[in-house]
């Protein structure tokens, strides 16, 4: 019998393994990415002192379309760019949550190069 791997338990392995090595500050927040199966989601964190600084999802109401393709994960990057360069922020560090960078989640980190963000 040919079992199946486990891919949230591999994910969620590798989302671990990530955030040992990523941190984020005030100067310098890391750039979340949550992907559902219908929407995307991006935050910026400074886990310094455990907060939120700006965040973006396809739910937006400046965000048309479905929300689970890459037009909609595109659009988020580009959003979630704008709201940190009005939070005064230019670099980030990229957390890509265990997913493998690929489709949505690199449609969202070129959106959001597009827009200004370097990392």
């Amino acid at each position: 019998m040919v079992r199946r791997p486990d891919t949230k338990k591999a994910r969620i392995q590798r989302h671990k393994r990530v955030r040992g090595k990523v941190s984020g500050t005030a100067d310098c927040p890391r750039l979340c990415v949550y992907r559902s199966t219908n929407n995307i989601y991006a935050q910026l964190i400074d886990d310094v002192n455990g907060v939120t600084l700006a965040s973006a999802s396809s739910l937006d109401k400046s965000i048309e379309g479905n929300g689970g393709n890459k037009e909609a994960a595109k659009a988020v990057g580009k959003l979630i760019a704008e709201r940190a360069k009005d939070k005064g922020i230019a670099t980030v560090v990229f957390d890509r949550g265990g997913n493998i960078y690929h489709g949505r989640v690199k449609e969202l980190a070129e959106g959001a190069r597009e827009s200004g963000l370097n990392f």
